[in-house]
């Protein structure tokens, strides 16, 4: 018996293979525009976190060699009160940033100091202490000294972050710090005042970056509102400070407050401060802490040469020259390993533009 072809099966059977061809296809493009969108993500990730660094590399440039124009060619008695018109600058201006709704953050609530804690004390610490240091010491020293900031950053970044880094970048961060070391056994213009100052600051530069990456991802406040509130926290206090010390009767008695060339120096001072606060917290978000901390001492290849003719406090000797150039080559050693283009994709640790290996 001749059996006829089943003409509605064989229609069902051309119809699914192509569905299923169209399934595939479709699965096809998805792949693709996956991929291109990994690598578009990838590229904007990688020029922000080119650009921040720029930003903070300019700002805390430039505020170094404000405040050292201020505190030593002005010879203005008081980097406390300096650091008060600092903070001073901040609350005004992101309080009136709020109010035009240029940027917002969380209004002040009974927790938010408990929010952000230990970070407002950190702040002030960082920012009375390195005013200190570059009033006492030769902007080289200075910014040779500062270095040992990059080592405590990248203990506590293992330490609290759990981000190990790579074996190129010890180094680096050793070459860093050998320089910094050789260069102060032959510091001519040796001050223990300056050291000390300078040393504290560098452990709590290191605490302040990493801090503020552990507050970003888990605060509600967000960038701006941790500028504010550590201003807003630390105002009093450090205006209790510079009273108690004689530093503002001191402060309302110099003579160069007439001086207009001082009155610009003196603000831009105040309002870099600002700028260097946000360029900071921008850079550690989209970097690593201990990537902001080189970046910050990475622009001293510039403070360092160009400190030795600002102030007028710098004491040649060859010992000395020789270290401070070990560690700024050791600096752009760390620059190179950090930005160069990487052809994997990174690996995400918490705030996805953060490069580093967990342990």
């Amino acid at each position: 018996m001749e059996t006829k072809p089943n003409s509605r099966s064989d229609g069902i059977i051309v119809e699914m293979n192509v569905n299923t061809h169209s399934i595939s296809n479709k699965d096809s493009n998805m792949v693709v525009n996956s991929r291109e969108r990994h690598q578009a993500e990838d590229v904007s990730s990688y020029f922000k976190k080119i650009a921040t660094a720029l930003f903070y590399g300019l700002s805390s440039f430039m505020i170094t060699v404000v405040n050292k124009t201020v505190l030593t060619s002005f010879r203005f008695p008081s980097f406390l009160f300096l650091s008060l018109g600092q903070l001073a600058a901040s609350i005004v201006v992101l309080g009136v940033a709020k109010h035009l709704k240029i940027v917002s953050f969380s209004s002040l609530q009974n927790n938010t100091f408990s929010k952000i804690f230990p970070l407002p004390v950190i702040f002030l610490g960082n920012m009375m202490f390195g005013l200190g240091g570059t009033k006492a010491l030769s902007l080289p020293m200075f910014a040779a000294l500062r270095r040992f900031s990059i080592l405590m950053t990248m203990l506590l970044e293992l330490k609290i972050l759990s981000v190990r880094p790579s074996v190129a970048i010890q180094i680096s961060v050793y070459g860093m710090i050998g320089g910094a070391l050789l260069a102060a056994s032959d510091d001519l213009s040796f001050n223990m005042e300056g050291y000390t100052y300078v040393m504290i600051t560098n452990v709590l530069t290191a605490a302040n970056g990493v801090f503020v990456k552990k507050k970003l991802q888990t605060a509600e406040i967000g960038k701006y509102g941790l500028m504010f509130y550590n201003s807003l926290f630390m105002f009093m206090p450090a205006l209790m400070i510079t009273y108690c010390t004689g530093d503002l009767h001191e402060t309302l008695a110099y003579e160069d407050w007439r001086n207009p060339y001082f009155i610009i120096q003196f603000l831009l001072s105040c309002f870099m401060g600002f700028i260097l606060s946000y360029s900071t917290i921008l850079c550690t978000q989209f970097n690593s802490a201990l990537t902001t901390t080189i970046v910050g001492c990475l622009k001293n290849i510039c403070v360092t040469y160009l400190g030795m003719f600002i102030g007028g406090d710098y004491v040649f000797s060859w010992l000395n020259c020789v270290g401070i150039n070990v560690s700024v080559f050791a600096s752009l050693l760390y620059t190179y390993v950090t930005f160069r283009r990487k052809q994997t994709s990174d690996k995400e640790l918490l705030i996805p533009t953060t490069r580093g290996e967990a342990v």
